[in-house]
């Protein structure tokens, strides 16, 4: 049976678990104050590219499923589950997760729910914040707010079809009648035989991080490996591929190049290591301190490549192919790519930039970098190139043909998707992290 929910911010989280919901047939009230985002949302746009969420979004606004509001009203009385799905950045001054939205959000809330409807977090926070949450909520609803914890386990890139058909569904605390009410709402995904694991509030919040913290583990020790290959003259991606077919491990994650970055594993991880040591524990996470490290290396691994390569990049001109995080993104927060073309503008190299996405929100946030919308151009301009996000396009690049536009050609590929043999034979000097750097730089 169709119903009412609430989902309050409309972030990439919200946005998506909105559309998801209409999809699924309920009615629902999107609340978001930002006027810029809501006027966007009300005329069937992204504020951010995710691929085929427009459309699903323009579906659900015009069959009359999903409308938006900045804040709540009487309407918020009728919903029988209200989502948080608010942002939790790092804060400025410390690893620690802002839960200050959090809070706000829950407050706010309190004051327009009903005792017979359900509060649902998605939102990534430090364990022990749902439990405070439902303290200070029920304290100021005068009621028990039956409060169930939901994470999301969304892939940009993915993230609708995450939604829609996910591989597994937590859900930490509630009564069994707030249970019961969510999983009518979540009816397609139950009967679709989705694994719903159901646990205490608190493991409900480390189920996200632990995944998150694990993942990053992965990529950080694989990229540890390629350290060691690049001065020994080993081949990564052939070791990754040796020990990923062991099945304890699994082949997933285990990538080289420069790097995870995005709104998630960073500030995910920091925050976590900031949890522990409030709870007295801090040792337990030392080896995420690592994997931190092992993964900003290997952002100035690149910068180290060109600079022993040119003697010095200062005032020379570098073209990087990608600014944001992941493909099929337009996200920049802590970007490789742009972690790597800062740097090297740092050092007073020429940077122009280039993305199938991002490139205007480049061109507002780092003015320094100059965006280049035509590769050809780019490659006409660049002594080096910088493979940096490894957007199809790029993959698909000729090598013959774009080195005619170069004097120097000179490749970094910090994703690993290139076919070294065919840029080497086209005349390249290619730097493969993790692959072939020793083999161009003398075990540097």
């Amino acid at each position: 049976m169709p119903k009412i929910v609430t989902v309050i911010g409309l972030g990439y989280l919200g946005a998506t678990h909105a559309v998801a919901m209409a999809e699924f047939g309920h009615t629902v009230i999107g609340i978001e104050p930002d006027e810029s985002k809501l006027r966007a949302f009300r005329e069937k746009k992204l504020p951010f590219y995710e691929p085929g969420l427009e459309l699903a979004l323009s579906k659900a606004v015009d069959s009359g499923k999903l409308t938006f509001q900045s804040a709540h009203s009487e309407t918020s009385r009728n919903a029988h589950a209200h989502f948080i799905c608010v942002g939790t950045p790092q804060s400025e001054s410390s690893y620690a997760a802002n839960t200050t939205y959090i809070y706000a959000s829950g407050s706010e809330l309190a004051k327009w729910m009903s005792p017979e409807s359900i509060v649902v977090g998605k939102s990534t926070v430090p364990v022990g914040t749902a439990l405070r949450l439902k303290t200070e909520m029920s304290e100021s609803a005068g009621f028990d707010v039956d409060l169930i914890w939901n994470p999301e386990f969304l892939r940009e890139g993915n993230a609708l079809e995450d939604s829609l058909r996910p591989d597994r569904v937590v859900l930490g605390g509630g009564t069994a009648k707030g249970i019961a009410t969510l999983k009518e709402i979540y009816a397609p995904i139950v009967k679709a035989g989705t694994p719903f694991v159901e646990m205490d509030l608190q493991t409900a919040e480390l189920v996200k991080t632990a995944a998150n913290s694990f993942l990053a583990t992965k990529i950080s020790f694989i990229n540890a490996m390629a350290e060691i290959a690049e001065v020994s003259g080993a081949d990564t991606v052939k070791l990754a591929e040796a020990i990923g077919l062991d099945e304890r491990i699994g082949k997933h994650f285990l990538k080289t190049g420069i790097g995870f970055g995005g709104g998630c594993f960073p500030k995910d991880i920091r925050a976590f290591i900031s949890r522990a040591e409030e709870l007295g524990v801090g040792d337990a996470l030392d080896f995420l301190r690592a994997v931190d490290a092992v993964n900003l290396r290997r952002r100035q691994r690149v910068v180290d490549l060109l600079n022993k390569e040119f003697g010095t990049i200062a005032e020379k001109k570098i073209f990087v192919l990608g600014a944001s995080f992941k493909p099929n993104s337009d996200d920049l927060r802590d970007s490789p790519a742009i972690a790597v073309a800062t740097k090297l503008r740092e050092l007073g190299a020429n940077v122009f930039i280039h993305d199938p996405k991002a490139g205007e929100q480049v061109s507002i946030l780092f003015p320094e970098l100059t965006v280049v919308d035509n590769l050809a151009e780019g490659f006409s301009m660049a002594n080096a190139v910088v493979l940096a996000t490894e957007w199809d396009e790029y993959k698909q690049i000729d090598p013959e043909v774009s080195g005619t536009l170069m004097a120097q050609k000179v490749v970094v590929d910090g994703r690993n998707v290139l076919d070294v043999e065919r840029w080497r034979n086209a005349g390249w000097k290619i730097y493969a992290l993790g692959r072939s750097v020793a083999n161009e730089v003398g075990g540097l």
